[in-house]
């Protein structure tokens, strides 16, 4: 039976490895926001949003493998959350034109922390 909360957990793997050409400061490391099962699009493969210091990342899983978009923090230009009765839409903009980062049935909480964790990144790269 699927789980009525969404989950948020922070991404292990962030502090123990780095990819190539990335800067990751471990005592920063990301957190992943899933949406509700309940939600349209997420039953049996619910979206992710990974949210760290480097990139805004959205994982859409599939049958076979998952697709894959992300926007660097730096070029993150707006953050947009619609809310329902229960469940929460995030929009986030790039400011390269790209297509922007789009989850459905996340709970209102988890909207706001990706928002806030958004905002204090960018901060935190424009002063370095």
């Amino acid at each position: 039976m699927p789980c009525l909360h969404p989950r948020r957990h922070k991404d292990p793997m962030a502090a123990n490895s780095q990819p190539a050409g990335t800067s990751l400061n471990s005592a920063q490391p990301s957190e992943v926001f899933q949406a509700s099962r309940f939600t349209k699009g997420n039953f049996f493969f619910p979206t992710r949003i990974e949210v760290g210091p480097e990139r805004v990342l959205r994982i859409k899983p599939r049958m076979f493998g998952s697709t894959e978009e992300s926007i660097p923090i730096g070029k993150v230009a707006s953050v947009q959350i619609t809310t329902g009765m229960m469940w929460s839409d995030i929009r986030i903009d790039s400011s390269g034109g790209s297509n922007p980062i789009v989850g459905h049935g996340h709970s209102k909480a988890d909207a706001e922390r990706i928002r806030q964790m958004i905002e204090h990144y960018q901060q935190g790269a424009s002063r370095s």
